[in-house]
């Protein structure tokens, strides 16, 4: 391979592999999320148990990318992808063909597993397959497909919906997990040979990494999206956050005189890095803010049909769409950090506007209004990833591609969670909560903003 990127051929076989996989990643996450009243009812489970065929995917996901993107930096980083996209593809059919809630979460848990080895890796690839020259397009590329599958999933899943069962969510991973795994067999790189350390973890690390993690999100869970269910539910909220907490100091001490930390340190310790990672915390917070509370905005408060809100929900990914590239062409031109402060100020603007829109707000009020965010979020979201992947060294390139991850999937539980413990207040959708959760989402954003602009003096 030479050593600075893939030839043109390979390179564009690779990109698509990575396209492909991603794409699924992201969208599987939220896919379900409009299936589940049905799931409950075809099961005959109770619609708070139906609720974990989202969180064992979440969970899964969240709790193994860094162990994961450590396996990449020591076995290559085209082993892992390859065997969580087979993983994923397999643990699909499971689901199509669950005919229990208990199934259908352990085969969701699998496919989160498969999910975490292809996004664990996957902007260490990408760092692979493009020359230094254009690893910013790439980047951009790479982001422009995240966002837009975050987006698009209770889209897909409607469309799927509208004309067959919920067992048909999964059907389509199948055809395009056999093209990737076929294509990346041929096309994806492998690992350079180097003389850096391997990252150093063991099997109790891991253990503490997944506990951690696990009782956080849970215990999250408990006190956002459970508040409501009584003191006893708060109480172990509480109960299982200290726990999470306690994990992780004893885990994070373990790691701390490591050379390649499992949870990276050794990158967390660069301000620039640090700070990226700051930024991506808030960002996904008020992406995630905005993007649950809108459909009640437009469905609820503002009575819309489905199609109509649909439509308007699509000025973000396709402000995104047309946004990224440009970001992409941008990064090296201008300082990251002001690019990506500039993006979180336009998107933190696009979600103010929302939230104190005109009572009687027309569809191109709100369409303005969403394009606004996601040219914002696609200012943001390439410069960020790309300081991200090129402040840690090459042979660290799975460790920032895991905590890329890691922060996104963070930053949605929080904001996810941030939403709940709001609509536990205001629960009547009338308006109130949902211009909360868009100027708490404004915040989460300027602070972001804030955190970004930063790095321009942390990188003199």
């Amino acid at each position: 391979m030479p050593q600075d990127g893939l030839p043109s051929p390979q390179r564009g076989r690779a990109v698509w592999v990575i396209v492909l996989g991603i794409a699924m990643a992201v969208m599987d996450g939220s896919i379900v999320n409009l299936a589940l009243p049905g799931i409950a009812r075809e099961l005959n489970a109770p619609a708070s148990q139906a609720i974990w065929v989202v969180n064992a995917y979440q969970i899964a996901s969240l709790v193994m990318l860094l162990p994961l993107a450590a396996l990449g930096d020591r076995l290559g980083y085209r082993r892992v992808y390859l065997v969580g996209m087979a993983l994923f593809m397999l643990s699909s059919v499971a689901a199509m063909l669950a005919t229990s809630l208990p199934m259908l979460t352990a085969a969701r848990a699998l496919q989160g597993l498969g999910a975490a080895g292809i996004m664990s890796v996957n902007t260490a690839l990408v760092r692979l397959i493009y020359p230094s020259a254009r690893l910013g397009r790439g980047i951009a590329v790479n982001s422009m497909v995240v966002a837009t599958s975050t987006m698009a999933g209770p889209a897909v899943a409607a469309a799927i919906l509208s004309v067959a069962s919920w067992p048909w969510l999964f059907a389509l991973n199948v055809p395009l997990g056999l093209l990737t795994l076929w294509m990346g067999r041929r096309a994806l790189p492998t690992n350079p040979q180097g003389g850096a350390a391997a990252p150093q973890f063991s099997l109790l690390d891991v253990l503490l990494n997944v506990l951690m993690f696990t009782l956080v999100f849970v215990g999250a869970d408990y006190l956002g999206v459970r508040s409501g269910a009584g003191h006893s539910a708060t109480l172990l909220g509480w109960a299982l956050l200290g726990a999470g907490v306690a994990v992780g100091v004893v885990y994070l001490r373990r790691q701390w005189h490591l050379a390649a930390p499992l949870f990276p340190l050794d990158l967390l310790r660069m301000p620039v890095f640090a700070l990226s990672m700051g930024s991506s915390l808030g960002a996904f917070s008020a992406q995630m803010l905005a993007f649950v509370s809108m459909p009640f905005l437009l469905l609820e408060v503002q009575g819309r049909s489905h199609m109509e809100a649909g439509l308007i929900m699509t000025a973000w990914p396709m402000a995104t769409v047309l946004v990224a590239p440009v970001a992409g062409r941008l990064i090296g031109r201008y300082p990251a950090g002001w690019l990506g402060g500039i993006g979180m100020l336009v998107f933190a603007t696009g979600l103010l506007l929302a939230g104190l829109r005109p009572e009687q707000a027309t569809a191109f009020d709100m369409g303005w209004r969403l394009a606004l965010c996601g040219a914002g979020f696609a200012l943001f979201q390439s410069p960020n990833n790309h300081t991200i992947v090129t402040t840690a060294p090459v042979h660290r390139s799975g460790a920032a591609s895991g905590m890329l991850g890691t922060a996104r999937l963070t930053g949605q539980t929080l904001g996810a969670v941030m939403l709940a413990a709001i609509y536990a207040v205001w629960n009547q959708h009338d308006g109130r909560g949902e211009t909360v959760a868009l100027c708490l989402a404004a915040g989460c954003a300027l602070m972001a903003g804030v955190s970004s602009s930063l790095r321009v003096r942390a990188s003199r």
